[in-house]
């Protein structure tokens, strides 16, 4: 049985009536799994109404509270971890053991937050005066309307959720309308884990229509978006005329840089296992792959071997490794780019076609030989294609590689210590990993910078989008 699916707001689960549906499509069968509900503007009005008047509770409630509350719902998505990942699949796409990890790993994410809510500090600012008492204390903002994409339906919308209810706010989520699933089993979850009704609110629609009407809200005072460069540049506009806080994770175009000295086979294999990672469609996924001329033909023939290996399949079967492409709009954009790259003189090593008559399978791609002007190299593919060019020298991989206006995440393989120094200090990434993968856990930030971003989430930096700072001084 699929998720059923509803709006969630001030408490109750809402469907029916004469709102607009949408259909949800298996990409793997292009079958209709079931009916997504969209909130009408007298729904939306009652989601800003309940979380305005929630917050003046909550923002008193005890970080204990809060912190039970979280570990609570930690111990759900444990319990339930298979049967949303399952939903998972069934809406997004990508293998079963995928999506069951993200969940299991975001209930580490709301035990972090569980545990740092506890730690929201203020500071004694020593007085000039003897009779002066100068004192800081971290407040929640208030009522937060954030936006979650579909490649990470649980574990982006959880973040956000996590970090708001833990600071003190209330938030409403619009989570992606084409794979909605986990959105609504997260609304269950702290249902079911006892948080007050209108804490937490959950809605779905048009996204211009949606995001139009919370941000110019007054009652909303931060937004928090996860997706496009375009789509966050213009919500971050929209906040800026109303002085609204914001964070943005938006989209990067990865640098890889392998040098001649590092593991090459062990970091071909590693960097092709990472690539294929729900199809490609993931922000922080290898995308550019620079590649140092000794060591080029050893990475490309063992990068290769392992691409052209992968089992491309539905994303229940047991021996599927990369899952269908989430979109019908995601197989045409994975076309487009290869059409690009063989006009610009590229060559196709591996792959590169779609696969079979139903669902939106891609056979995932290396290409070789392409310009740094090209499509590939200068726009995020987001999908299973990887471009393998060569470099000579450090500094001229690194002015290569900050050539974009991206910067998210960044990787590095090398076995000098000096090399890896010199590069994770030239980059222009709001992350860099050296010799491994070691993004996005609970207690490390996730964040980019350039137009990838403003902001991060996780670690000890979570809650500064969700507190402002107020200073007091008596006599």
């Amino acid at each position: 049985m699929y998720q059923d699916l509803a709006l969630y707001i001030d408490g109750e689960f809402i469907k029916g009536g004469d709102r607009r549906e949408q259909d949800i499509i298996n990409p793997a069968t292009q079958e209709v799994l079931g009916k997504l509900p969209h909130a009408t503007p007298a729904d939306l009005d009652r989601a800003l109404a309940a979380a305005q008047r929630a917050f003046e509770t909550w923002k008193k409630t005890s970080p204990l509270e809060r912190s039970r509350i979280l570990r609570k719902v930690a111990e759900l998505t444990r319990e339930r971890a298979q049967e949303i990942g399952r939903n998972i699949t069934l809406d997004q796409g990508k293998p079963l053991a995928e999506a069951v990890a993200e969940i299991m790993v975001c209930a580490e994410h709301a035990e972090w937050h569980a545990e740092e809510a506890r730690r929201i500090y203020g500071r004694v600012i020593p007085p000039r005066n003897a009779d002066v008492r100068q004192i800081v204390v971290r407040e929640p903002v208030g009522v937060c309307a954030a936006f979650s994409p579909w490649n990470f339906p649980f574990n982006q919308a959880i973040r956000k959720t996590a970090a708001a209810l833990g600071a003190g706010c209330t938030l409403i989520l619009k989570g992606p309308e084409d794979s909605p699933s986990a959105v609504v089993a997260i609304a269950q979850l702290f249902h079911d884990a006892g948080l007050p009704p209108g804490v937490l609110n959950i809605v779905w629609g048009v996204p211009s229509e949606v995001s139009t009407h919370l941000i110019t809200s007054p009652i909303v005072r931060k937004i928090s978006f996860t997706g496009s460069v375009p789509v966050g540049k213009q919500l971050a506009a929209l906040a800026g005329q109303h002085m609204k806080r914001i964070t943005m994770e938006l989209g990067g175009h990865s640098p890889v840089l392998v040098f001649d000295d590092a593991d090459i086979e062990p970091a071909a294999e590693m960097l092709a296992r990472s690539k294929i990672r729900n199809a490609g469609q993931v922000c922080v996924s290898p995308t550019r792959f620079y590649v140092q001329e000794k060591a080029y033909d050893k990475f490309l023939a063992k990068f290769t071997d392992v691409i052209a290996s992968i089992k491309v399949g539905d994303g229940l079967a047991s021996d599927t490794q990369m899952g269908p492409l989430a979109h019908e709009r995601r197989v045409l954009s994975m076309e487009s780019f290869l059409d690009d790259a063989n006009q610009r003189g590229g060559t196709v090593v591996t792959g590169g076609s779609r696969l079979g008559d139903k669902g939106y399978f891609f056979s995932p791609a290396v290409i070789t030989d392409l310009p740094d002007d090209s499509r590939l190299m200068t726009e995020e593919p987001f999908g299973p294609v990887a471009p393998v060019v060569r470099f000579k020298t450090t500094d001229e991989v690194l002015r290569r590689a900050n050539s974009l206006p991206f910067g998210l995440a960044s990787y590095v393989f090398t076995n000098s210590l000096k090399t890896a120094h010199q590069a994770s200090n030239g980059l222009e990434a709001g992350m860099v990993n050296i010799n491994h993968f070691g993004m996005a856990l609970s207690e490390t930030p996730f964040g980019g910078i350039k137009d990838s971003g403003i902001g991060s989430e996780g670690g000890t930096e979570t809650f500064d989008g969700y507190l402002v700072t107020k200073f007091i001084t008596q006599i």
